[in-house]
Order: C-alpha cells, then sequence, then structure tokens
C-alpha cells in the first residue's frame, strides 16, 4: 500500500490537515507503520498536483486543511475494490537473505534458519500477549481496525515460523550435498561465518 492511498482513505471521511492525517494513519495500522510528517506534507502535495485533493483553507490554528476531490474518490474506490496482487507487495527480505545465505560459501544456513526462527517465536509471544484472552470483536473501529492488524501480524508470524520450519527440513532432506555445500567447509579468510 502506498502513503497515497492511506491520505486518500482518511480524506474521504472528511478534511483533515497534515498532522491530523498522519497521527489517523497511524492509529488505523495499529502503528506498525509509522509516517514522517515529511512523507506526508510530500504526498499532499503530490495528490494536489494531480487534482486528487485540495487545499480548502486554515483552521483556527493556521493548519492547511485538505479536502478529497471527486477524482479522488474515485481513485481511493478503485483502489478499495482492486485486490493486492502478490508481486505488488515490497520484497520479502528473510527469503532474499536465506536465498542468500545458501548460495554465499561459509554461511551456516541452519544457524540463520534458527536465529529467525527464535525470533520469530519471541515476537508471535509478544502479540499473541497483545491480543490477549478476548476472542470478541471490539466495538469502536479504531480497536477493530488495531484487532485486524494486530491478526495479520499473528497470523503472518505463525506462516513465518512453518515457513523456517519447511526450510530447514529442506535443507536436512536436501542430500548431502546441499548441507555440505552450506556449512562444512572452514570460511576463507573474508568470507562470512
Amino acid at each position: 500500500m502506498s502513503i497515497r492511498y492511506g491520505l486518500l482513505a482518511l480524506l474521504a471521511q472528511g478534511p483533515r490537515y497534515g498532522y491530523q492525517l498522519r497521527a489517523e494513519f497511524e492509529a488505523s495500522t495499529g502503528a506498525t507503520w509509522p509516517l514522517n510528517i515529511g512523507q506526508v506534507y510530500a504526498t499532499l502535495s503530490r495528490l494536489e498536483r494531480d487534482e486528487l485533493v485540495t487545499r480548502v483553507g486554515a483552521d483556527d490554528e493556521g493548519r492547511l486543511v485538505y479536502r478529497i476531490t471527486p477524482a479522488g474518490r474515485e481513485d481511493v474506490r478503485r483502489w478499495f475494490a482492486t485486490p493486492v496482487a502478490r508481486g505488488d507487495r515490497p520484497r520479502d527480505e528473510l527469503a532474499i537473505k536465506l536465498a542468500l545465505a545458501v548460495t554465499t560459501p561459509g554461511v551456516d544456513v541452519r544457524g540463520v534458519v534458527r536465529a529467525q526462527r527464535t525470533a520469530t517465536l519471541r515476537t508471535l509471544q509478544e502479540l499473541t500477549r497483545l491480543r490477549g484472552d478476548d476472542p470478541g470483536v471490539p466495538s469502536a473501529p479504531g480497536d477493530r481496525a488495531w484487532r485486524l492488524v494486530l491478526e495479520s501480524m499473528i497470523m503472518q508470524s505463525e506462516a513465518e515460523v512453518r515457513w523456517l520450519d519447511h526450510c530447514e527440513s529442506y535443507l536436512l532432506d536436501g542430500g548431502p550435498s546441499a548441507v555440505a555445500r552450506t556449512t562444512a567447509r572452514e570460511p576463507a579468510a573474508g568470507e562470512l561465518r
């Protein structure tokens, strides 16, 4: 998701100023995507240039207030109606890291997998603690938004642990040559350990 659509979605609810947009964006995403205020104003400037928002003046404290235009409403409507393709998501740094570990001589790939699994399990425990024992759906929209984000993070962590288990099994079941390639020899000077 780009900041553009997050801001447009918020502006579709009514006019807002920059700091208000930043605070509401972070609240809506459960503070999992902190925004720099410079990003907000740069994005608002581009949205204004593209005639998706317009400045409607300033509030009592002199803050510039923005309103979504009909073209902006149509743009955000299309965004909500369009499924997110897997290719549209950011690159998976962990998958790339493990792929590089497998092909880099001297890297203890199983060690990389185990260290990541430990960190992911710790994160999963923290997220589960945050969720608590209440399976009910919160009544406040902001709380429901946070719960959705939290549940997504929990399920992604669970999937990551399963994938890491698969990676370790794959390396072990890949035959002696796969494991030997990644762990058997001592690294030469300058190689990773």
